[in-house]
């Protein structure tokens, strides 16, 4: 079972890695969710697979059984599915309005969200020997205020 799983974990991270590497935006999002999907099998299988006794204290017992299941991981998993549900949902979000702003999903093709170039050098300021400081908005009586 360990094989399978260890097995499992790789194919799931060299296929995020190949995703991740695409210029396309989308296939980047499905390459950063099974990129969590194996970070979770991996804490997941931190926590001892196999036949084991549930996770429960027994009536009248102060802890739990020798034989039982690690309840930290799976709190760990469940918390990270919730979280990267919510993170995926979000980062699809800003996928589909890069490509209603930009018409395309790849990232080459967004460069007009990138500053323009400068091809000349900017002036140099004035040597005056002191900075100047922005102009401040004076002070209000508190009773003008409440």
């Amino acid at each position: 079972m360990e094989i399978a799983l260890s097995a499992a974990i790789g194919v799931l991270v060299a296929a995020a890695a190949y995703l991740l590497l695409a210029r396309d935006l989308p296939r980047g999002l499905i390459g950063f969710v099974l990129l969590g999907t194996a970070a979770n099998l991996v804490i997941f299988a931190a926590g001892r697979i196999g036949t084991m006794t549930p996770p429960l204290v027994e009536p009248g017992a102060t802890a739990l059984a020798a034989g039982a299941a690690n309840p930290l991981p799976q709190a760990l998993v469940l918390t990270a599915i919730v979280i990267g549900f919510g993170l995926t949902a979000f980062a699809l979000v800003l996928v589909m309005r890069a490509h209603a702003a930009f018409g395309s999903a790849r990232s080459e093709d967004m460069d007009a969200a990138e500053p323009p170039a400068c091809t000349e050098a900017a002036p140099a300021p004035p040597e005056t020997g002191f900075v100047r400081q922005p102009a401040r908005a004076p002070a209000r009586p508190l009773r003008e205020v409440v």
